[in-house]
């Protein structure tokens, strides 16, 4: 008996990290103090979330 191995090139992973830090650095840069600056980092955690709920949102009506 063989194995198959599926093997994927990881593209999305590499694009949503670039997309990560990217927010990571918008929205910290906007913050006044540290706690804006976590506040921001919290939120380039989830912005992928709040898109697609717009997104569907504007499609769905």
């Amino acid at each position: 008996m063989s194995k198959k191995n599926n093997v994927t090139d990881g593209g999305v992973g590499a694009f949503m990290f670039l997309a990560f830090i990217g927010a990571a650095v918008y929205f910290i840069s906007r913050a006044n103090g540290f706690w804006d600056g976590v506040l921001g980092f919290l939120k380039a955690l989830v912005w992928p979330a709040f898109l697609v709920y717009e997104v569907l949102k504007d499609l769905l009506g």
